[in-house]
Parts: C-alpha cells; structure tokens; sequence
C-alpha cells in the first residue's frame, strides 16, 4: 500500500511539472521578464498564525523561496534578488537576530552543496548590502558562496543582507566621491590637475560634473544587476520598504495578500501575467526617463 501511495505521489508530481512546463511555453510567446525581486514579507505573521514553534515560518519561507527559483529559472528569468535581511532588522530582540544568524548560516552551508538549486540551474550568487555588519560567521560563509559560485554564468541570484536602499546610495556617493578625489590627487601631484584641488581652482560647471550619475551606479551594491523589472511583496503590502529605491522607478509591483511561506506557482503566474499586460507601458516609460 505504500508503495502505491509512493507511485502516486510521483504521478501526480510529474504531471505538475509537466503543467507548469506548458504553462511556461505559452507565456514565453510574450516578454519574459529579465529580473524579478522579493520581498518575503510574513514569516513571523505565518508562524503565529498556524501557532508555530518560533523560527518555523521562517525555515517554511525558504522553501517557499526555493520553489520560487525554480520557476523563476526554468520561465527563463536570469536575475533574481531576494530582500533577506534589512539592516532595520538588527533592532529586533538579540535573540531573534541570532536566530536568524543562525538560520542564514544554515542555509548558506546549503547553498554551497553539489546538488543545490544553484549548482542545478548555473546560478551565481551575490550578497548585496553592508556585509560588515553581519557576524563573523555568516559573512565568511557568504564570502565563500560568492567564491563557490563566480563562474556559475547562466543566472544570478542576488541576496540583500544588511541592506537598505538608503545605505546603498549613501555608501555609492561615498565610494564616488573618495574615488574621484583620488583621481583629482593623482592629476594634482604628476601635474596634470592644473590646481583642481586648491581653493578656488574649479569652475562652477566643472565642479557640477566631477561626479556623474554612472559614477554613482557602478558603486552600488546591486550593481551587477539591471533594474527589476518586477517586484513582488507578499502580505497584501504596497510598500517597498527601502528596498531597491534607486532601480525601482519603472518596475511593476505586485502584492500578493499571501503570507510568504504561502506563495506558490499561481501567485508567480499572476505576476508574470500582470506583467505582459503592461510591459510595453513600462518600457516605454524605462525609455523615456
């Protein structure tokens, strides 16, 4: 009996997985979208919802998020970045802090296995955000992921840490400026400078662009992704929650009222559907800006 129950259960899986496959080739006829973020927002809600033990919605929302990969891969989508830790978060009870510490150490250990998603699908991961300020364990291991996974070239996983957009900008005109005042000493001290540095020797244009928009970008931390094309934040919330405000001014957002460790295959659907319908409206807008 239970290995006609076995025999059913892998039925009835591949005949899903066959669906999906379906599904995938009929939405491939439109635009696919080239990068999709989350928001996994409602673990904590999830956990005391169904009346889990503490933690338990958040080691439920990563497999939520694994299933999420998977199609996001397999609909062809190279760029996925995932918001899993804010920088607001530290404020919460030590205890919780280290709790999730523990878990992204677990999860991280996971990642560098030979038959993860990421090895499976050619995915290189990235941890975006202001990894000094995660414990010593955890940054090790997410150096050692980055490591792992450089030469996987198919997708790109970016993992934001420690992360807020207000840290990424501030930290993007801070490298900016400390990267141009270099170049202006450099010219300076071999003579090439004509005096930039001392006071008085800009003129007012000069100084309005020693500094250029790409300057800025290319000293963010999510710079080796392109600007989502959309948003998804489960929980029925519209906000972005200082999340990608710099790349995010011409994505589609769509909030799901699922908690995360609920989302599933019809939400990502929805999502991708939503999307198609109004993509020539935001590339035009991305055209035009």
């Amino acid at each position: 009996m239970e290995r006609i129950r076995e025999r059913v259960i892998q039925i009835y899986g591949n005949l899903v997985s066959l669906l999906q496959k379906c599904i995938f080739c009929i939405l491939s006829v439109g635009p696919i979208p080239n990068h999709i973020a989350f928001i996994m927002d409602g673990n904590r809600r999830f956990t005391k919802k169904c009346k889990l033990m503490e933690g338990a919605g958040h080691k439920i929302g990563f497999s939520a998020l694994m299933s999420m990969l998977k199609y996001c891969y397999e609909f062809g989508v190279r760029y996925v970045t995932v918001y899993a830790f804010s920088i607001e978060n530290f404020k919460r009870s030590p205890e919780e802090v280290q709790s999730l510490m523990d878990l992204m150490l677990e999860k991280i250990e996971e990642i560098l296995k030979e038959q993860s998603i990421v090895n499976r699908y050619g995915v290189r991961v990235i941890f975006s955000g202001n990894l000094k300020l995660l414990s010593e364990p955890v940054r090790l291991a997410a150096e050692r992921a980055m490591l792992a996974t450089a030469k996987n070239s198919k997708a790109v996983l970016s993992i934001c840490v420690a992360y807020t957009s207000t840290n990424e900008i501030m930290h993007a005109v801070q490298e900016s400026c400390e990267e141009k005042w270099d170049e202006i000493t450099l010219l300076n001290s071999s003579g090439a400078g004509y005096g930039l540095i001392s006071l008085g020797g800009y003129e007012q244009d000069e100084m309005d662009h020693l500094i250029k928009l790409t300057d800025i970008e290319k000293h963010m931390y999510m710079a080796a992704a392109p600007d989502p094309d959309i948003i998804i934040r489960t929980s029925g919330e519209t906000r972005l929650s200082n999340f990608l405000l710099w790349q995010s001014a011409n994505c589609y957002l769509y909030s799901p009222s699922v908690l995360w460790p609920e989302i599933g295959f019809r939400q990502f659907l929805w999502a991708i559907l939503n999307f198609q319908q109004i993509h020539f409206y935001l590339d035009k807008q991305r055209k035009q800006s």
